[in-house]
């Protein structure tokens, strides 16, 4: 299986050239990544639990799915097709807003990314890939927010901080999808 590659690029977001995706974790080189949020029609957000394997951030919940655009795919079309990969559905995407966050983790893996952050609506069931997912759940962003106060361990690093601008974008923009 070839090597996933990730897209360097600088504070503006212009492509610098690529870089394996281990290595550039291990760098801490920034590069594009985005975020997908999906809710529903009661205003829950969907959650996913990460599967027991994975690399980094194993079993803790995260936003709907999240990964990196490839050479040539734009951020709505990255994020279809994880949504795909991992949660078994498609729907449309809006972009919201993008910025840059630097999380490292005890594993001395550093995520340093220029995250574009979508939002997308779905009411039914996902089929989720247990390659990727172990749970999945539906919570009002609300008591997502008082769940990360109380127990902030269950959660990654990436999503305690993502879900800070997100939260606030929605309530600002009274954000009905």
């Amino acid at each position: 299986m070839k090597e996933e590659r990730v897209i360097l690029v600088d504070e503006s977001d212009k492509e610098i050239g690529t870089m394996p995706k281990m290595e550039a974790h291990e760098k801490a080189k920034l590069h594009r990544a985005f975020s997908v949020f999906v809710m529903n029609d009661k205003g829950e957000t969907m959650l996913q639990q990460r599967a027991a394997h994975k690399y980094h951030s194993p079993l803790l919940w995260t936003n709907t799915c999240c990964s990196h655009q490839r050479l040539g795919e734009s951020n709505i079309s990255a994020g279809k097709r994880r949504l795909q990969e991992e949660m078994g559905f498609v729907t449309e995407l809006e972009e919201l807003f993008s910025f840059i966050y630097k999380a490292p983790f005890d594993n001395g893996l550093t995520e340093h990314e220029l995250d574009h952050v979508m939002i997308g609506n779905f009411t039914d069931f996902p089929s989720i890939n247990p390659e990727e997912v172990a749970d999945w759940k539906w919570m009002k962003p609300e008591d997502v927010r008082l769940d990360i106060a109380k127990s902030p361990e269950d959660y990654t690093a990436w999503f305690k901080i993502i879900f800070e601008k997100f939260y606030s974008h929605i309530t600002t923009n009274n954000f009905k999808k």
